[in-house]
């Protein structure tokens, strides 16, 4: 039974191999990208929470002191008669030099208090407990903070914006960037109400613990494009030198001419284009001393191999002599089949681009007209390749084919992998024989292989030379691929990149 542990870390992994990019630059771009983002949102969280904690603390004492004096404003009116009132608030305004607007109502002016925030009515109640302290004696205090558009002034529905600019001009922040303004109300007597607006010291604190003010959201946008714009080019510039160490070992593989590497780069990326040249030079050598082994070994056993020939020729007894040559030019065989296996799965030709349908059709001629049946519709397409190495590879499998079975299907088509962005070119070879049971495909590459159900049919063989045919294939950066035909048969698929 799995667990719901086991079954989540599967799923991920899925999504993590389905969401993230293939190449190394991508992987690492992605990687950094979300580093820094996930870094600027747990720094943006800090801040925006010291902001938040000294946003409170600022306001708080900053409305505890206005509360102080308002307080001293209101209790100097009350001890005035009043009808001395209004003329003192008509010299106030004509004077100025005061922090706030003073009016008088029979009533409290209704206020259309903004939309709650928690700033506000963190200073509201600051003031508020500042006046009670102040003020005991007075218990009708009407406290809140409203828009400058929205504030009213008097209980007969005048705004501020009626009123003359000289008035509240160095009070209140009317524009161009209007600020909230705190509107203090309390009953100084029975249908006598003191009507107070003025600002807090910091005009516009409700944005002071916004972390997404336009200035600043700007300024973090500018440090996080810097950041990823250098982490991407620190990504690309490291893995650059990994992209060209694949190119290199894929064209040596495929055995084309390599340039050397640049020793430029990281320390370690210098240390691995070291020993990749290394490994270069060591593997050249082994080919260049294998291949001049089997060429020798070839040439030394060729002279014995034709005097012995000569001298079977001497021999009296017809059967004898007929068993010799047949030893005789098995060996042979196994000698230019040695020799081939070293050199024909490594041909020195040089690619160039091939029309798959001229080279097959020239390979199926002659079998059609020995009268065997063989099935093959032109497709136009063509491959970069060798052509000699490619064509030998291809006729061991058409060989096969027809041995050992009883029709030949031919089949050439064009492929795209787009989760790996590549454009293949597959060729089908399917024959109607009996196929290969399951558990010989591991053995099928072996050389000089020989199934049980095609000796006799081919019995004077030297194999199926898939191998070979793997080898040629390999060298062209392809892949082949054997498996059971559903409706029976044998069916090898040549894969090889079309450019």
């Amino acid at each position: 039974m799995v667990s719901n542990d086991g079954k989540s870390s599967r799923f991920l992994a899925r999504f993590l191999a389905w969401a993230l990019p293939h190449s190394l630059l991508g992987q690492l771009s992605v990687v950094m990208v979300l580093g820094v983002l996930v870094t600027q949102l747990v720094g943006g969280l800090i801040w925006s929470a010291q902001l938040r904690s000294k946003a409170v603390t600022e306001t708080t004492i900053e409305a505890q002191h206005l509360g102080h004096s308002a307080a001293s404003a209101i209790r100097y009116f009350k001890s005035l008669p009043a009808n001395y009132r209004p003329i003192m608030i008509s010299q106030l305004r004509e004077m100025g030099g005061t922090r706030f607007f003073v009016n008088t109502n029979n009533g409290p002016v209704k206020m259309q208090v903004i939309a709650d925030n928690s700033l506000a009515n963190i200073a509201a109640a600051s003031a508020l407990k500042a006046l009670k302290e102040d003020l005991p004696f007075l218990s009708d205090f009407r406290l809140a903070f409203v828009q400058p558009e929205d504030l009213l002034v008097s209980d007969d529905g005048l705004k501020v914006s009626d009123l003359p600019d000289s008035w509240v001009q160095h009070i209140l922040l009317i524009q161009p960037n209007p600020a909230p303004v705190l509107v203090i109300q309390t009953q100084l007597e029975p249908g006598k109400w003191l009507y107070l607006a003025t600002l807090m010291p910091n005009p516009y604190f409700l944005e002071s613990d916004s972390p997404l003010a336009p200035h600043r959201l700007i300024l973090q946008g500018m440090s996080l494009a810097a950041i990823l714009l250098l982490s991407i080019l620190v990504v690309r510039w490291t893995t650059r030198p990994l992209a060209a160490l694949s190119d290199a070992a894929e064209a040596f593989g495929k055995g084309e001419t390599v340039p050397e590497l640049p020793a430029t780069g990281s320390r370690e990326f210098i240390k691995t284009a070291r020993a990749f040249s290394a490994m270069r030079e060591r593997i050249k050598r082994y080919l260049e001393d294998r291949e001049r082994l089997f060429v020798s070994i070839s040439h030394d056993l060729r002279t014995p191999i034709t005097r012995l020939k000569l001298r079977t020729e001497l021999l009296d007894d017809d059967a004898l002599r007929a068993e010799f040559h047949e030893d005789l030019d098995e060996l042979d065989m196994m000698v230019k089949g040695a020799l081939q296996s070293v050199k024909d799965s490594d041909i020195h030709e040089n690619r160039t681009e091939v029309r798959l349908d001229a080279l097959i059709e020239r390979m199926i001629r002659d079998a059609r007209m020995a009268g065997h049946d063989v099935a093959f519709v032109e497709s136009g397409l063509t491959v970069m390749a060798k052509p000699l190495a490619l064509k030998r590879a291809i006729g061991n499998l058409f060989d096969n084919a027809i041995f050992y079975g009883k029709k030949v299907e031919i089949a050439v088509s064009r492929s795209n992998n787009d989760a790996q962005g590549t454009d293949n070119i597959e060729i089908q070879i399917r024959d109607h024989g009996p196929g290969v049971p399951e558990e010989a495909f591991d053995t099928l590459f072996q050389p000089y292989l020989r199934l049980e159900h095609g000796r006799d049919q081919n019995a004077g063989g030297m194999g199926l030379g898939l191998g070979i045919a793997r080898n040629i294939v390999q060298a062209h950066g392809g892949e082949l691929l054997l498996a059971n035909h559903p409706e029976g048969g044998l069916l090898a698929t040549i894969v090889l990149p079309r450019t």
